[in-house]
């Protein structure tokens, strides 16, 4: 079955109530004015925002400046809000706001994935004890309901694997380095300008931000919950031409993917780094800013969501089914969390690597070389998922530039464990 929600219109889930929802706004970036936007042009949706905090006075809004107060914690203590609604961006104050509103069992919608990621298991331990609820779909792709799908749909079917395009920033600068022929840094300024990457890019093109996601993807796919650090990410900040013309000489092209798969031993891994994906996938046409995610399920087979995984509109979309689903007394189940499965990491992966640092392979210790062009300076092979992990900040210091093939086996034995279609 493939599912494509990238034409859909913004458009809420109605709820019949005599009276609205107050909706307590903590942040009113990108994603808190779209949500605004979105209730303001559909009332019938049944929520208001009663209150709305910021952290900056004076700053340049669009709407009238004693709309905006900045004690978050008022809202907290506020019992006539009947929700919270997270959007900043700052991890570490989101996470002792939403931690203490949980404690008072508040219900939240959150899109901070940062915070989720680092936090997951404390934040769900806060719902089992008291009678708070946590929701957080924006965290992940935006407007596609991945979260939902995995948490609802698929908590009692085992999944071979779920890989996805979950940062549409890194996606778009790829995408145009494909169309034009050109390099990574006039991809990245053009992104910038059309609102696409931050000024600060590092957390898109660095591959931290799908990490994230990726985290809170395997606690609802597996059952598994992860340290950010354990799972792999590497970026695209050294690619060049070079790499999209190698590509395309494989009929194929170069997205940055979150691979998550269960082995036949029934351990899981989580992968987040560039990889060639052909055309036979229906992530080959997932391009500029948006995102998709296939899930493979044992018995309902393929599943395929496509989306835009950014923008106020879109991500505020998402909220607004949070709330929703709250208002209708949903919670997340997590239900494979019961029997969580071991997280693996004693595999090898084949990877593509440019360098014009000999001391790069040498660091990585290839254990099987399958091509090698001095003129290019690149090499595939196979090179222990446990080296990739160590020395990924030396990776990036050298500007190597890696991309997976879609190969994994076990360390140290010429068995193929998967060749992944991304």
């Amino acid at each position: 079955m493939s599912t494509n929600t990238d034409a859909a219109p913004v458009s809420p889930v109605s709820v019949s109530a005599a009276q609205p929802w107050r909706v307590g706004l903590i942040g009113f970036g990108c994603v808190g004015q779209g949500l605004y936007d979105i209730l303001q042009q559909h009332p019938e949706a049944g929520f208001t925002v009663g209150r709305i905090v910021v952290k900056t006075p004076g700053k340049a809004r669009s709407l009238p400046a004693k709309r905006f107060e900045f004690d978050a914690d008022a809202l907290l203590a506020d019992d006539s809000l009947d929700v919270l609604v997270e959007v900043i961006d700052d991890a570490d104050t989101a996470f002792r706001l939403v931690s203490e509103a949980l404690r008072r069992g508040r219900r939240v919608v959150t899109a901070n994935k940062a915070m989720l990621a680092r936090h997951l298991p404390a934040l769900v331990q806060l719902q089992r004890e008291g009678q708070g609820t946590l929701l957080y779909e924006a965290a992940v792709c935006g407007s596609i309901p991945v979260i939902r799908t995995l948490d609802a749909y698929f908590g009692a079917e085992p999944l071979r694997r779920l890989t996805g395009i979950l940062n549409g920033s890194s996606n778009y600068v790829l995408t145009r380095m494909g169309e034009e022929g050109s390099d990574y840094a006039p991809a990245l300024v053009e992104a910038q300008q059309l609102g696409f990457a931050e000024t600060d890019p590092s957390l898109d093109m660095g591959a931290f931000d799908p990490r994230s996601k990726a985290v809170l993807l395997a606690a609802h796919a597996y059952g598994a919950f992860l340290d950010p650090e354990q799972v792999l990410n590497l970026g695209i900040e050294g690619i060049s031409a070079v790499d999209i013309a190698f590509a395309a000489s494989q009929g194929q092209k170069i997205k940055v993917v979150a691979g998550l798969q269960r082995l036949p031993d029934g351990r899981v891994t989580v992968l987040v780094t560039p990889q060639l994906v052909g055309p036979e996938s229906p992530l080959y046409t997932v391009d500029h800013e948006f995102n998709g995610v296939v899930i493979e399920a044992d018995f309902a087979g393929e599943q395929f969501l496509r989306g835009r995984g950014a923008g106020g509109h879109p991500t505020g979309s998402a909220v607004l089914a949070d709330l929703a689903a709250l208002r209708q007394g949903f919670a997340y189940q997590y239900p494979k969390a019961v029997e969580a499965p071991e997280y693996a990491s004693d595999l090898e992966v084949e990877i593509y690597l440019r360098t014009d640092e000999d001391r790069i392979i040498d660091l990585l210790d290839f254990s099987e070389i399958s091509e090698e062009a001095d003129e290019d300076e690149y090499v595939v092979g196979y090179v222990a998922l446990a080296h990739l992990i160590r020395h990924r900040d030396t990776l990036r210091k050298y500007g190597a530039f890696i991309v997976r093939t879609g190969r994994l086996r076990p360390v140290s034995t010429d068995e193929l464990v998967a060749e992944v279609s991304a």
